[in-house]
């Protein structure tokens, strides 16, 4: 059989248009994270409780009864919902939020900080963002290792005949997650035949992985990182592309509420490809 010969310059021509496609898209997924009410902007994480409470640099007096969060505004005390006010006469208001779902939540405002209100593991909590965090001001991007196309690999999505709910942990102690794995994903990585659990993805259809593999810890965040997939094909097939690895927040903020990896996605082979330990993880080192 005749060798098919590569022509070099075609060969580094493709490697730059893909280094360059990985480049547009890692800079756009920076710019999300380096927004001025991101996850970089949360200052305080508060857990909400049956006791009414004042919050440290929140409006208002909070409280959960029967499961619903309930907020008491003084009269000198306002937040702004979709741009309407909760307190739109002055002169103080009792406010009783609507029942939000596990990984739900609204966003409130006063003046330039956003208050997160949300559902994380059965828990309310209260997440301030403010533009001027330090973390946020300060932030100088994450390390990634360069694109390699070795880590573009063809998958094999198999469904489960009945989406699993899958209990995971969390980057805070005593908080689980629950998702909904719709089934798995098989591929071969290092002469490995391999297999991640695959959760939902935020798109239609779209697939999202939790992994940790032999770098983690050492080159890449120890505790879980993350990979996105577009919808499979109909005959199953998807395209896992490491290179598009990212941290999650917990990276980055102790007051992160990250799921972690169910166990079989704890990958034994190194995975040299995406983003790395964070600067900031960096430096506490």
């Amino acid at each position: 059989m005749k060798r098919e010969v590569l022509d070099p310059t075609t060969e580094a021509s493709g490697q730059k248009l893909f280094a360059a496609a990985w480049r547009d898209w890692h800079d756009s997924h920076e710019a999300r994270r380096a927004d001025r009410h991101g996850f970089l902007a949360v200052t305080h994480l508060h857990w909400l409780d049956e006791a009414a409470q004042r919050l440290a640099g929140v409006p208002g007096l909070w409280q959960v009864r029967d499961d619903v969060v309930h907020l008491v505004l003084g009269p000198d005390e306002n937040l702004l919902r979709d741009g309407d006010s909760l307190n739109p006469e002055g002169r103080g208001a009792d406010v009783v939020f609507e029942p939000i779902p596990e990984r739900g939540g609204l966003n409130l405002v006063a003046g330039e900080t956003v208050f997160e209100l949300a559902r994380r593991g059965g828990a309310h909590l209260i997440r301030p963002r403010s533009p001027h965090n330090p973390l946020l001001l300060g932030y100088r991007g994450t390390p990634a290792y360069a694109p390699e196309p070795r880590y573009v690999v063809p998958g094999r999505f198999t469904p489960f005949d009945v989406p699993r709910p899958t209990t995971v942990g969390a980057a805070v102690e005593g908080i689980q997650h629950v998702y909904e794995a719709p089934g798995a994903v098989s591929f071969e990585l290092e002469g490995r035949q391999l297999s991640l659990t695959a959760f939902n993805g935020a798109g239609e259809g779209s697939l999202l992985f939790l992994f940790t593999d032999a770098t983690s810890g050492v080159t890449t965040y120890a505790a879980n990182r993350s990979l996105t997939v577009a919808a499979p094909d109909p005959d199953g097939t998807v395209t896992l592309d490491f290179n598009r690895a990212v941290n999650l927040p917990c990276a980055y903020t102790d007051l992160a509420t990250c799921p972690l990896p169910p166990a079989e996605n704890r990958l034994p082979v190194p995975i040299a490809a995406g983003e790395k330990i964070p600067y900031e993880r960096q430096d506490l080192q």
